[in-house]
């Protein structure tokens, strides 16, 4: 019961992840940094690389909210257990967004230009992904 109760709250909580600031950003810290979430990353990507938004938007938002319906769905017993190597795959694809950002910020910070801070939604975000793998884990451990 426990596995299902937290598989259904990442429901809720990516979406608040989406739209939570993942960074701070600016180019001089004098002038105020920017709040930068999944969201207005990928509205900006829409105007600016419709390639990477496309990519972006699979690994975001639908890999991870797909992982979580698809466990759910095996959780009740409404999806056969074949599929949780799928949904594995899902959630590493998932993961692979949160090295995309971690690389980001690296190479942001190296140059010297601008001023990134993080911010909590990165965290929440990658709780999020961490809590889904490991749930993944938990349910294909416990046949």
């Amino acid at each position: 019961m426990f596995l299902r109760l937290a598989n259904l709250s990442l429901l809720l909580l990516y979406p608040v992840a989406w739209f939570a600031p993942l960074l701070r950003a600016g180019l001089l810290p004098l002038f105020g940094l920017s709040e930068i979430s999944v969201i207005t990353g990928l509205q900006s990507l829409w105007r600016t690389d419709v390639f990477l938004a496309l990519t972006v938007t699979a690994f975001a938002l639908f890999a991870p909210y797909l992982k979580t319906i698809g466990l759910a769905l095996v959780q009740f017993g409404l999806l056969d257990r074949r599929a949780e190597p799928a949904l594995a795959i899902l959630g590493k694809l998932a993961m692979a967004d949160i090295f995309l950002i971690a690389i980001y910020i690296t190479v942001i910070k190296g140059i010297g230009i601008g001023t990134v801070e993080v911010a909590w939604g990165l965290y929440l975000f990658t709780a999020c992904i961490l809590a889904s793998l490991w749930l993944g884990h938990l349910t294909r451990t416990r046949d």
